[in-house]
């Protein structure tokens, strides 16, 4: 059965290497169920809902990915989208938790008709390279600035609006140690660096009496708080028109650069350098996203976690039905993550902060009109604390700075039309 669903042979795998690339995958991004359920929790979603549906919602995606694709690419709830979520949608522009879940749902409908209509390619291609890596960096910087603040190590300050906390305060310093243990452990080549790091932390929280031991394993709790909780009824405003493209948006690219990558370590791209079933991996990205919506937990998307898993070997779809299995059995340690404190997470978000800024490097910083509007996205989305004005100020900029230059060769009906649209925004304050 194995053979006939994921073809082992023909792609020179066993069972054992599949397992064993599933094994890695999912330590290298098992610090989601961590993350996730305290993240939208300052949504004010309950915790243990949040836990089940992160957990279910990656092992479907997992699992859609590896049966309907074939691919060993793992899915799960993304950062940046769930901050986004719970810090501008919920936090920022006052809508509930509800209501942004019902634009979740609508952005993963959006992006399987994108994806089952074969449009994807020019709405991916109408977008400017230094606006996707200005993006990606500035979500980094989005989250590096959420772990500071969660930490307490940035406060405000009604003088300088921002100020330094008292890094000598218990949260700060393991906040710190966490972040130093995840980049020791990654240069030692330890898979799962990120979950080691946040294990030790919450161990040092107990050994000091900072956090309460409530066991290790347990039946999952209730999903019922946060299941078909979402809400549609807000949608046909304009300013939650902008929400749900942010998540299509974000989610859009997140997966395409995730399917290049892991495509291009395992080698699965053909002789035209085009990925084979494309868009069976993204109908089971969008159908993942769909699915978490339902459930209740912000866009759940591709992993690019899962190079590492290809690195060990990972060549089929089995190896993200293994991730997808291994997903569900964590529901059984609900106990432990309800005990991870907020300063256990703080270093992931500086970490993942890292890897996403990474991009940086591709931009052309002797153009000033490609460079320009990248430093824009990056220093708007954290100081204004809202990725969705981020990306709207990054556009107008591009646009602009471009016609001013006289480079209107540079632009395509997609930039201006949502440099328009992003102006007409904030032209109404909506």
């Amino acid at each position: 059965m194995l053979e006939k669903l994921f073809k082992l042979k023909q792609n020179k795998t066993s069972l054992k290497q599949e397992a064993v690339a599933g094994l890695t995958t999912f330590l290298t991004m098992a610090y989601i169920i961590f993350v996730n359920p305290s993240m939208l929790a300052d949504a004010g979603m309950d915790q243990g809902a949040v836990f089940v549906a992160t957990c279910v919602a990656a092992a479907i995606g997992c699992l859609v990915m590896g049966l309907l694709a074939n691919y060993p690419i793992a899915l799960a709830p993304g950062m940046g989208l769930n901050a986004f979520f719970t810090y501008t949608v919920v936090g920022e522009m006052g809508y509930s938790w509800e209501t942004a879940l019902g634009a979740v749902f609508l952005s993963g409908i959006c992006f399987m008709i994108l994806s089952l209509v074969r449009i994807r390619e020019w709405v991916v291609n109408s977008i400017p390279m230094s606006l996707r890596l200005g993006i990606a960096a500035g979500i980094g910087l989005f989250l590096a600035l959420i772990g500071l603040k969660s930490a307490g190590i940035v406060v405000a300050n009604p003088a300088t609006l921002v100020g330094m906390g008292d890094i000598t305060a218990f949260p700060a310093l393991m906040s710190v140690l966490g972040f130093f243990l995840i980049i020791a452990f990654v240069q030692r080549g330890y898979k799962a660096a990120v979950i080691l790091s946040i294990l030790a932390i919450t161990v040092l929280g107990l050994a000091f009496g900072d956090v309460q031991y409530s066991g290790l394993v347990s039946m999952p709790p209730s999903i019922a708080p946060t299941f078909m909780k979402m809400d549609l009824s807000g949608m046909l405003e304009i300013s939650m028109i902008s929400v749900v493209f942010a998540f299509l948006f974000v989610d859009l690219f997140d997966t395409s650069g995730t399917l290049v990558a892991v495509a291009h370590r395992g080698g699965f791209l053909d002789d035209k350098g085009r990925l084979p079933r494309l868009n069976r991996a993204l109908t089971a990205d969008s159908a993942a996203t769909i699915a978490g919506a339902m459930l209740g937990t912000s866009t759940t998307t591709s992993y690019v976690e899962s190079t590492s898993g290809v690195s060990a070997g990972g060549r089929t779809g089995l190896t993200a039905v293994v991730v997808g299995l291994l997903f569900l059995a964590s529901l059984f340690i609900s106990p432990l993550a309800g005990m991870v404190p907020a300063y256990a997470t703080a270093g992931t978000l500086f970490y993942v902060a890292i890897l996403m800024m990474s991009g940086l490097v591709h931009v052309e910083w002797e153009d000033l009109t490609e460079a320009a509007p990248v430093v824009v996205v990056c220093l708007l989305m954290p100081l204004t604390f809202s990725i969705a004005t981020g990306i709207a100020f990054g556009f107008i900029a591009y646009a602009a700075i471009k016609l001013l230059c006289g480079r209107f060769r540079d632009l395509n009906a997609g930039v201006v039309a949502l440099a328009l649209l992003f102006i007409l925004k904030f032209a109404y304050g909506s």
